[in-house]
């Protein structure tokens, strides 16, 4: 068995246990792990089909920000997970009769799925054999389509400040910090000398 195959089987046996983990665990915490470890051994196989590219945006995006993202609204909401379950088995024969349809569906695409040779077309965009996949996608990116690129992270920013404005409340009875106010403060308004005659407090 040569290196690449045994990493392969390595990768690919521990990430169909940890996908089969995610829905067997009972803890929510133990979930989102087991969905890491799944994402890090997904990239492995990438790495080993030679998409670098992919691999590196499914560790930075999925595990350092989607999984993790996941992992503290579990830690911070503390949802009661054994609520969310009573219902469960009132829905078992919608679900059930759902999935079935579902599995027809998949079958029936798998059993006619054939592919037409005249749609196998060779690249648009020729790249050099000398580049690796992720300089050759970069420069495909920031040449053929640096303008979709710039226009979708700016959809993708203004989509971020929208969901932030929505989401924002003020709520009247909490005090908030006001910086320009506290720089603008001087000794006249932030302090008051009081006589209190003798024997008198406040």
């Amino acid at each position: 068995m040569t290196g690449q195959a045994f990493f392969f089987y390595l990768f690919a046996g521990v990430c169909i246990a940890s996908a089969f983990m995610v829905i067997a665990s009972r803890n929510p915490v133990h979930a989102v792990l087991f969905l890491i470890l799944a994402f890090v051994n997904a990239a492995g196989l990438f790495m080993l089909m030679g998409a670098e590219f992919l691999a590196l945006i499914l560790v930075v995006v999925y595990v350092g920000a989607v999984a993790v993202l996941f992992l503290f609204v579990v830690m911070m909401l503390d949802v009661d997970f054994a609520e969310l379950r009573e219902g469960f088995l009132s829905y078992l024969p919608i679900g059930a009769l759902i999935g079935v349809i579902f599995l027809v569906e998949l079958v029936l695409v798998i059993g006619l799925f054939s592919v037409d040779p005249a749609s196998v077309r060779p690249a648009v965009v020729a790249t050099a054999t000398d580049v690796s996949n992720i300089q050759a996608i970069g420069q495909v990116l920031y040449t053929r389509y640096f303008f979709f690129f710039q226009a979708a992270g700016f959809i993708l920013l203004v989509a971020m400040i929208g969901a932030i404005v929505l989401t924002l409340r003020h709520k009247p009875n909490v005090k908030r910090q006001d910086v320009a106010a506290q720089v603008a403060r001087n000794k006249a308004s932030a302090m008051e000398v009081r006589k209190v005659p003798s024997r008198q407090g406040v």
